[in-house]
């Protein structure tokens, strides 16, 4: 790719940039998949081929109740996925296979340019099905992560200033206007293999995301987030689909360059490895590279506040249920956890499975990790917690009320939230981290905040 003509590296980097989830494409999608299928349907009427139009209906009809029963299966029959994908998710497979079977019988059944036609809508059905799948989920954000395309720089290739402040001093330069010229508007994504020394853990690149204050020549040390990515996920995923570089630079922009870094590590190694964010015996040491060898990093290399009170741990689904085990088990790292359709314990099979292939058959070891167990087990505390669940995820929202319970009990300051109109999807974190990314930069001093919970709009505050 570097060695590409300019030009060429220009149209690859803006191809793989276009959106899935909204812009023109879906609605492109959607408008030739429909407008195709009314073609096909008037052509028929006018044809005056009721008794074969009627076959194919009768065809569609037969497709899309066997595309509603299997997505009903693959979601919240067998759970494929650990969790449901939502109703939302299952009619719209439906309606895509009942325009499969359509567009299939009228391919067999008609001839020449309807033929045609009904040949050239299959791909542009199952395009439009996807997309629209993939718009309420909100997984893939544009086409570069479907593939896991990165235009991104590693981070050692970028000079950082050595000559750090405090934020406080940060902020009384900025009240005197002198804050650094090379201050630039927004901030910059980067890829970073981190070292695995202590661990041996096997995962893949983390990203990197430096506020502008990060890139100066005299920055301030800065709070820091941990984003961990679902599973299957990635933190590329986590970056693009939570939408939080955005969020962070109008934060910044808002804030004379001040937001926290953000680092996405890879908690899993691969999409099928569920590493239970623990140290197991089948998946290696997942837990101390999170909270050993990825703060040495960060700590070694990046403009950061050694307080744990500066310190976040969040996360969505999987990533979500790992904030709410690492938080509690290392108070002297994390101050606060926020964490999105997390589920109530890590889950890979069933718990007898789970405590003989990961941990040897110590029972102690696996009910250590689970959540409300870690909390109990670290308590007192004084550590804070957002746990927030998509309003359709009704299982994660019944498992924020039962951790939020648990975190109470233990002192934490608690907020738990429900996010209405989305389920367990990418759409639940944005919404949160809309809230909570101010509300936690309060607390680490990088400003101030009048709103409170209630008067996020996308937010529904529970107990």
């Amino acid at each position: 790719m570097n060695d590409a003509p300019s030009w060429l590296r220009s149209f690859i980097e803006s191809f793989m940039a276009v959106t899935l989830t909204s812009g023109p494409l879906p609605v492109i999608a959607y408008a030739l998949a429909v407008a195709g299928i009314a073609v096909l349907v008037v052509w028929q009427l006018l044809r005056d081929d009721r008794r074969r139009m009627i076959g194919q209906l009768a065809i569609a009809l037969c497709a899309g109740a066997l595309g509603l029963l299997a997505a009903w299966l693959v979601s919240d029959g067998i759970m494929v996925f650990g969790v449901s994908l939502g109703w939302a998710v299952i009619v719209t497979v439906a309606v895509g296979f009942a325009a499969l079977g359509f567009l299939v019988a009228t391919a067999i059944q008609a001839h020449h340019m309807r033929r045609a036609i009904a040949i050239i809508l299959v791909p542009i059905a199952l395009i439009a099905t996807a997309v629209r799948v993939d718009t309420i989920y909100g997984e893939y954000q544009t086409i570069g992560s479907l593939v896991n395309y990165s235009p991104y720089q590693s981070i050692g290739a970028t000079s950082l200033g050595n000559d750090t402040i405090t934020v406080a001093e940060w902020q009384r330069r900025a009240a005197r206007h002198t804050l650094p010229n090379d201050l630039p508007t927004r901030g910059s994504l980067y890829t970073q293999r981190i070292a695995n020394t202590r661990s041996r853990f096997q995962a893949r690149d983390a990203m990197v995301y430096l506020p502008p204050a990060a890139l100066s020549s005299t920055p301030p040390r800065l709070p820091v987030l941990i984003l961990l990515a679902g599973q299957p996920g990635s933190p590329s995923r986590a970056m693009s689909a939570s939408g939080i570089v955005a969020l962070l630079d109008d934060y910044a922009a808002a804030h004379d360059g001040l937001a926290p870094i953000v680092v996405s590590p890879d908690q899993n190694g691969d999409n099928t490895i569920n590493s239970l964010c623990a140290d197991t015996t089948k998946h290696g040491k997942a837990e101390t590279y999170l909270t050993r060898d990825v703060p040495d990093w960060i700590r070694g290399h990046l403009p950061v506040s050694t307080d744990a009170k500066d310190w976040a741990i969040a996360g969505f689904s999987q990533g979500g249920t790992c904030s709410t085990q690492l938080a509690p088990r290392h108070p002297d790292l994390f101050g606060t956890m926020i964490a999105v359709d997390g589920e109530i314990a890590p889950t890979d099979g069933s718990v007898e499975h789970m405590v003989d292939a990961y941990f040897g058959g110590d029972r102690a070891a696996y009910e250590s990790q689970v959540p409300t167990n870690a909390i109990a087990a670290h308590s007192p505390s004084d550590q804070a917690a957002v746990l927030a669940a998509g309003e359709h995820d009704t299982t994660s929202v019944a498992n924020v009320r039962t951790i939020g319970a648990a975190a109470r009990k233990a002192g934490m300051d608690v907020t738990t939230l429900e996010v209405p109109g989305t389920g367990h999807d990418w759409h639940a974190v944005h919404a949160t981290l809309e809230a909570a990314l101010p509300w936690w930069c309060a607390r680490t001093g990088l400003g101030t905040t009048d709103k409170t919970w209630s008067d996020y709009t996308a937010l529904q505050v529970i107990r």
